[in-house]
């Protein structure tokens, strides 16, 4: 045998690295799987998850922030109710058309490039909205920010699927999640505030000051992955095609119900969430500058209680803790879409509640979702859960702004039959998730 010079290895991430002194081909082999990568141990995964949640964080809070400025925008922009869900929408359309984008071409390239260059162009379109002049190029910015942050949680939740083994996901999920509550406690009253003492555009300024910051860190601290790059389980041909990939995905009929099933719960869920401000200063007689309390006292609560869910669905099944907080979330989507005229205190009880199981139920539903793909199509299918996400949020948005008007004495009405159509969409998933199968096959452990 011929004797060849030493080869130099590293460790890259969770990718093991080999340089060669001369050029080496290798034919793919279709029937070879590639190898798992190995987990990260236990500190490095604290520190992923805590990173991947501050991006998360700045996600999921420009989105929030839409919601408890609609009093705010409706009056400086003059416009009417339908208008504002449009704002909501114009997000999560082109968040969607950005998934099924993704899903072409994400597993094509390495996660950590792809994810905090979407970031970075996410921080971009999130300062054209502060800068926006008027309502019309408002609405264009906002449609940027959602095509750039649509790809954002997809990418997040594929990097927790290719590095968190599966009897650890759901605890990785709340924590994840737990950026929802952050968002909640801290992001969203003090973006108020600046909305409320500086104007609209202050929100965004600062959303997009603290996106460079975790943009930062995450150029150090998130890992390089390259193992899910095409390799000896993919042909040529179909390399060679761009929706290969995404057709693989769509013909999985496994694949198929979970994507039914997350696209009901999101029209379960942003069927109501959007309007919840608009109808508490309406209706319920809140004054506006109450409005934060509202959600400091939801964000506190989910901040424990997203972990806590994470830990029983690790503990006792994913589907069955789906099924308990879905059952859990039913009174207080009936609650907040027919509240009368209430003291601040008990608005703000039933609104912690809220948040604590309607936003709730996606812990053990992520965990489902990363658990129902083949592992080898995990980037490519949360793209298009990605998707699935985001055009069936600004379908429940716009269809709950469809559903809602106001009286002449400005009053909003129609907004208990949202809550109501919300429920039915909730009871479906119940019987939806147990139809999902879930690939239970954990990680190989970290080699000395």
């Amino acid at each position: 045998m011929r004797q060849c010079n030493k080869s130099r290895r590293w460790r890259d991430g969770r990718v093991d690295v080999i340089n060669l002194p001369f050029p080496l081909r290798i034919r793919p082999v279709s029937n070879q799987p590639t190898p798992p990568a190995s987990p990260l141990d236990l500190e490095r995964e604290r520190v992923l998850l805590l990173t991947l949640a501050g991006i998360q964080f700045v996600h999921i809070l420009d989105f929030m922030i839409m919601m408890p400025l609609g009093p705010i925008l409706m009056r400086e922009l003059q416009i009417d109710a339908h208008a504002f869900g449009l704002l909501v929408s114009s997000y999560t359309f082109t968040a969607a058309f950005s998934g099924v984008l993704a899903a072409v071409f994400v597993d094509r390239f390495e996660r950590k490039r792809l994810l905090l260059t979407m970031f970075a162009l996410f921080a971009v379109a999130t300062l054209a909205c502060g800068l926006a002049p008027s309502y019309a190029t408002l609405l264009t910015a906002r449609g940027a920010a959602g095509a750039f942050g649509g790809v954002l949680g997809a990418m997040v939740q594929t990097m927790v699927g290719d590095l968190i083994p599966f009897e650890r996901r759901g605890r990785a999920s709340g924590t994840i999640m737990s950026a929802f509550s952050l968002s909640t406690v801290a992001g969203v009253p003090l973006s108020l505030f600046l909305a409320n003492h500086f104007g609209w555009r202050f929100p965004f300024f600062f959303i997009a000051a603290l996106a460079v910051g975790i943009f930062l860190i995450g150029l150090k601290r998130l890992p390089t992955l390259r193992g899910h790059l095409p390799s000896a389980t993919i042909s040529e041909a179909e390399r060679a095609h761009p929706l290969a990939a995404m057709g693989e995905v769509l013909k999985d009929a496994n694949h198929r119900r979970a994507l039914t099933f997350m696209a009901l719960m999101m029209f379960a869920g942003f069927s109501v969430i959007p309007f919840i401000t608009i109808y508490a200063t309406a209706n319920v007689g809140i004054r506006q500058e109450d409005i934060p309390y509202m959600y400091l006292a939801g964000g506190c609560a989910t901040f424990f209680t997203a972990r806590w869910i994470g830990r029983l669905t690790d503990a006792h099944g994913k589907v069955r803790v789906f099924r308990w907080v879905a059952v859990a979330s039913l009174l207080p989507l009936f609650v907040q879409t027919h509240l009368p005229p209430v003291p601040l205190w008990l608005l703000v009880a039933c609104a912690t509640v809220f948040f604590i199981f309607v936003p709730g139920r996606m812990v053990p539903a992520m965990a489902i979702m990363t658990s129902a793909v083949q592992p080898r199509l995990r980037g490519t299918f949360l793209s298009v859960n990605g998707a699935v996400q985001m055009l069936f949020s600004g379908l429940a948005s716009y269809i709950g702004g469809a559903m809602i008007a106001q009286d002449a004495g400005g009053h909003v009405v129609g907004y208990g039959n949202v809550g109501l159509l919300a429920m039915g969409a909730t009871l479906v998933t119940m019987v939806l998730v147990g139809r999902i199968r879930l690939h239970t096959a954990a990680l190989p452990a970290t080699p000395p």
